[in-house]
């Protein structure tokens, strides 16, 4: 009886709130982060809630339990966007579910149309009804991370691990529900390689109707959905369900686990069953060259010897060498300087390239000591030996294996005389001199800058009485110009230096310094007015990179608005590609060209202040400086030059023929990954150094993608390149398989910036990439 007063209590406040809120939600409710509106939509209960809940440094939409102490989030709509800002609006426009994201960003959260109303469910599901009210979609069919009382995880679906706790989007993991029955965990890296499972239920063989279940006293188990037989329980679930709830999460570190609740405001989610105790299981855990140890209860990750944490705080991205590697491409590579460290109860699982049976553990050690090429060798107590090459993954110390591995570092320094070493007091008056002299440097110090900072503080002061503002400095501040000025900079507009969709490019001379800038002169109109123009050239202003062409200044006289940029006195990639008056690129080039373009779109998705997608990626927009350094130009001027009758879905094709991504023409939303499909394009212009429509070429040969994937199927990649080009053919290999990946139709299959920069440097394994249309086709 008192519990049954705690639980009502507990819900008393909610429930009213929800009842006021009906749970059918109908075509006019919308909400917001913050402010007046609603930031989510309750279920009758007021147990779960659909909008919008924190995230990083902003917000996202999904389902999470709202009348509980700890807010517990069950599922996640377009878990891998960036977060939402404050002043986005979540609503039904026109019969579908609509997140706006200001100031022309449109994002549907659920891919169907005629939506007539939705409920929050309190099961958990969010549901969408048509106008005879049938469902058209609901989330407990696209489970994220999570399953909750009756709900299932079809034949065919997955679940896939958050990064975290707090964030919700794509981890490491994924567990499937296999049409052969068998409900398996993989590394998510891993296209459905049986040999890298790390848990499995076991029930293989009973066919394509097995589906995972949760039911309402936290039995987990699987049915044949067509016979409605259990096939396998995998938990155990509790007598009674009193006061409690349940929840079966994937989690972030790649076992499963089902959570029970009790119904009180003290509360807390407690494990009632775990796939397994043992947390170094799960593979990848540890990223490249790190290995797992299982310390106590917990996983303890650790890099091979020689090697540190990419990042001590994420163990996921692996380790990294600390000395420089053999180079094996010379005949003077060898192994002098290198020792062979040994590890005892080791296991990694990646492919080796060499193995030698009937071997001793003495011979294994040197023969890869002696092997330019193995940079690890694993011996069994089989008298086998395998050699590796790095990165290795899926790595762990285990006693149930006798295994070792012997792995190839850089020698130490030698160390300090002993005699240095037990010096470990020092004389007073040492002390006190070198303190003395460290005091007297710093005043000297501080007295000199002080000096400098009042003098040049001065000479700017005189300099702004003297002309009534301050002199051009690009590096600094964007400077705005007057129209003359830039009329009088460029002599009239005299000598053009290119022409492109959005304006065509002067060549100017500052007259004050003689500094070269090029001054693009834009022809487009602008729909946000000056306000907006000068709010986003900021944006680009405040971008700094030495793959980005930077901006100096800007001119925004009535109806002129223009742009100074850096002057390239080398021209765009597209003529040191397609023009044949220019020398040719070598093999070495192509690559640090490949790689600058990568650098510099991974700043704009991933590292400026605020996120920039170029939206015309091409050759024509890549120029080159006096070194022949890749710089990106035009970077935020497709969201500039909007022109007036475009709608804010984003549903406007962008871009130039040949580099466009499928999703602008399939009117999917448009992320950062047609950038991605851009710059796959360009990646294989430049290995093949031709454009990527030529229809001079015959017809198997016109379309360069397909050209290009299918002499990768036929192992015939030397076409690609000149009969006189000198070519490694594991990096034109490696190259060829980052653009295929790149220029899949399938958004959600292309990598990330970040991913394509560690492939293309061959830090991580590429896997084989599939057709570029492979995906289309299936559906």
């Amino acid at each position: 009886m008192a519990f049954a007063i705690i639980f009502l209590i507990f819900l008393k406040f909610p429930t009213i709130e929800a009842q006021q809120r009906s749970t059918n939600i109908s075509l006019s409710s919308s909400l917001a982060p913050i402010g007046t509106n609603l930031s989510s939509w309750l279920s009758r209960s007021g147990l779960y809630a659909f909008g919008f809940y924190r995230q990083g440094s902003g917000y996202a939409v999904g389902v999470f339990a709202a009348g509980l102490p700890e807010k517990t989030v069950v599922w996640t709509a377009n878990r891998d966007h960036s977060p939402i800002p404050s002043n986005a609006t979540l609503a039904f426009t026109d019969g579908r579910l609509v997140l706006n994201i200001p100031p022309a960003q449109n994002t549907y959260i659920a891919d169907v149309e005629s939506i007539s109303a939705a409920s929050m469910l309190d099961s958990g599901n969010f549901v969408l009804y048509n106008s005879v009210r049938g469902i058209i979609w609901q989330s407990f069919d696209y489970p994220t991370d999570t399953i909750l009382s009756s709900q299932r995880l079809m034949n065919g679906k997955q679940l896939i691990s958050s990064v975290s706790e707090g964030d919700h989007s794509t981890g490491l993991f994924r567990l499937k529900m296999q049409e052969d029955g068998n409900l398996v965990s993989y590394p998510l890296e891993n296209n459905g390689g049986v040999q890298y499972a790390y848990w499995a239920s076991g029930t293989d063989g009973y066919g394509n109707n097995i589906t995972l279940n949760l039911d309402d006293k936290g039995l987990l188990y699987l049915l044949n959905e067509t016979g409605g037989n259990t096939i396998k329980n995998l938990s155990k679930g509790e007598s009674s369900n009193h006061g409690k709830i349940y929840r079966m999460t994937f989690d972030a570190d790649g076992i499963f686990r089902v959570y029970s609740l009790t119904m009180d405001p003290k509360g807390n989610w407690s494990v009632m069953w775990s796939s397994t105790a043992d947390k170094c299981d799960p593979k990848g855990l540890c990223g490249f060259n790190g290995y797992c140890v299982q310390k106590d209860t917990e996983a303890d990750c650790r890099c091979l010897p020689g090697f540190n944490f990419v990042n001590p705080e994420i163990w996921s991205h692996g380790c990294e060498r600390n000395f420089a590697a053999v180079s094996c491409d010379n005949t003077n590579g060898s192994s002098a300087g290198f020792t062979m460290e040994e590890m005892e109860n080791m296991i990694w699982e990646d492919l080796n390239y060499k193995e030698t049976k009937e071997t001793t553990k003495g011979d294994c050690k040197q023969s890869c000591f002696e092997d330019c090429n193995c940079e690890v060798a694993l011996y069994s107590n089989d008298n086998k030996c395998k050699k590796l090459r790095l990165p290795l993954r899926y790595g762990r110390r285990s006693l149930s294996t006798s295994q070792v591995a012997f792995i190839k570092v850089a020698k130490e320094l030698p160390p300090l005389p002993p005699s240095r070493l037990q010096k470990k007091e020092l004389r007073l008056e040492s002390v006190l001199i070198i303190g003395a002299s460290l005091v007297t440097f710093a005043i000297m110090v501080l007295t000199i800058s002080g000096f400098l900072i009042y003098r040049n503080r001065v000479w700017v002061y005189k300099k702004i009485s003297e002309k009534g503002h301050i002199e051009f400095a690009g590096d600094i501040v964007l400077r705005t110009f007057t129209f003359a000025e830039l009329q009088q900079l460029t002599n009239g507009f005299r000598e053009e230096l290119g022409r492109g969709a959005s304006g065509t490019v002067y060549k100017g001379v500052i007259p004050y310094n003689q500094k070269v800038v090029a001054v693009k002169k834009l022809e487009k109109a602008f729909a946000e007015g000056e306000r907006e123009f000068q709010r986003e050239i900021k944006v680009i202003g405040r971008t700094h990179h030495r793959n980005l062409v930077q901006l100096f200044g800007y001119c925004l006289d009535e109806t002129n608005m223009l742009l100074v940029y850096e002057y390239m006195c080398n021209g765009s990639l597209a003529d040191f590609l397609f023009t044949q008056e220019r020398a040719q690129l070598n093999w070495d080039e192509k690559v640090e060209i490949a790689r600058d373009i990568a650098r510099g779109i991974h700043y704009l998705h991933d590292e400026c202040e605020t996120q920039i997608i170029h939206c015309d990626i091409k050759p024509q927009n890549i120029l080159m400086d006096e070194h022949c350094c890749a710089k990106i130009s035009d970077f935020g001027l497709p969201k500039l030059s909007k022109a007036q009758d475009q709608t804010k879905t984003y549903t406007g094709i962008r871009g130039t023929r040949g580099y466009v991504a499928p999703e602008w023409h399939r009117k999917l939303p448009i992320t950062v990954k047609v950038d991605v499909y851009s710059f796959g394009i360009v990646l294989l212009e430049i290995i093949c150094g031709r454009k990527c429509l030529d229809w001079s070429c015959s017809e198997d040969e016109a379309v360069l993608e397909n050209w290009v994937y299918d002499c990768y199927e036929a192992g015939e990649l030397g076409k690609l390149v000149g009969v006189k080009e000198e070519v490694d053919m594991k990096k034109l290999e490696r190259m060829v398989k980052v653009g295929l990946w790149c220029i899949q139709d399938e958004p959600s299959l292309r990598p990330l910036m970040k991913k394509v920069l560690l492939m293309i440097e061959g830090t991580i394994d590429i896997p084989t990439p599939p057709s570029p249309t492979s995906f289309l086709s299936a559906i």
